[in-house]
């Protein structure tokens, strides 16, 4: 039995939702362009789909994930229409080109613009972003669902189940999450069985001075401490009741 192509809502589209103007103000061409030339992504030669748009595809995609690849991609290039030239028509590529674009872009540059644009963003009337003068900041992590193919089983691994396995791979991502604001950054994303203590060694490295971070009882360890005690953020972290101390001349409180 066919099925039916998943669409935007009823008389919706994705420009009545978020303008190529709004998404060029967050993730601008010159930055796109630029993150594009550092990993050797560029456009070689023109194509329908060159490696900037396919950029603001991929965005517009994780808006929209319940609607089909093509139907996205159409929209995109009808607010493109829009905005450059009426008269020129609109040629929505299909899944193969899709795929090929998609391919030639990789996900480098995707990575690196993420790193590049995604930071706090709170300012101090932000509600539930501060405590006195800390700029409060949470550790923690999870596990996302990716699509049911051979090679992201391979790729990622699957969750173990009562019976076998879990029906979808998974990815694990550790980030921190500005408080109040609840936007994540500093994230790093590895296979299933990737454990959060080891991904938040790399993610801690984000702290700032002024920021107070919280992390749950599992993150603690002699290691991860002192790499986040390193970037000069203040810390209160949870502990479990088993957890020695003993004082020393450089610090208060130091775990054994």
């Amino acid at each position: 039995m066919a099925r039916t192509v998943a669409t935007l809502p009823e008389g919706s589209r994705i420009t009545d939702y978020i303008s190529l103007g709004v998404v060029a103000k967050t993730f601008p061409l010159s930055k796109i362009r630029s993150v594009l030339a550092a990993t050797g992504k560029s456009s070689v030669r023109e194509r329908d789909l060159p490696a900037h748009v396919v950029v603001y595809y991929v965005i517009a995609l994780s808006l929209f994930m319940q609607s089909s690849y093509r139907e996205v991609l159409r929209c995109l290039l009808e607010g493109v229409q829009w905005l450059l030239d009426p008269s020129v028509p609109i040629k929505v590529a299909g899944k193969s080109g899709i795929s090929q674009a998609r391919s030639r872009l990789g996900w480098e540059p995707v990575r690196q613009l993420h790193d590049d644009v995604v930071k706090p963003i709170a300012i101090r009337s932000t509600r539930g972003a501060w405590y006195r003068d800390w700029h409060l900041v949470s550790l923690d992590g999870s596990t996302l669902d990716v699509a049911d193919e051979m090679e992201n089983d391979e790729a990622f691994g699957r969750p173990g189940a009562s019976r076998g396995d879990s029906a979808y791979p998974q990815i694990r991502f550790v980030s921190l999450i500005e408080n109040g604001t609840h936007v994540l950054f500093g994230s790093q994303m590895s296979d299933y069985h990737t454990g959060e203590v080891t991904l938040a060694k790399t993610v801690v490295a984000s702290l700032r001075p002024g920021m107070l971070c919280l992390a749950d009882r599992q993150f603690f360890g002699f290691e991860l401490w002192n790499l986040a005690r390193a970037t000069s953020a203040d810390l209160l972290w949870r502990i479990g009741r088993t957890c020695a101390w003993r004082e020393t001349s450089n610090s208060p409180m130091v775990p054994t």
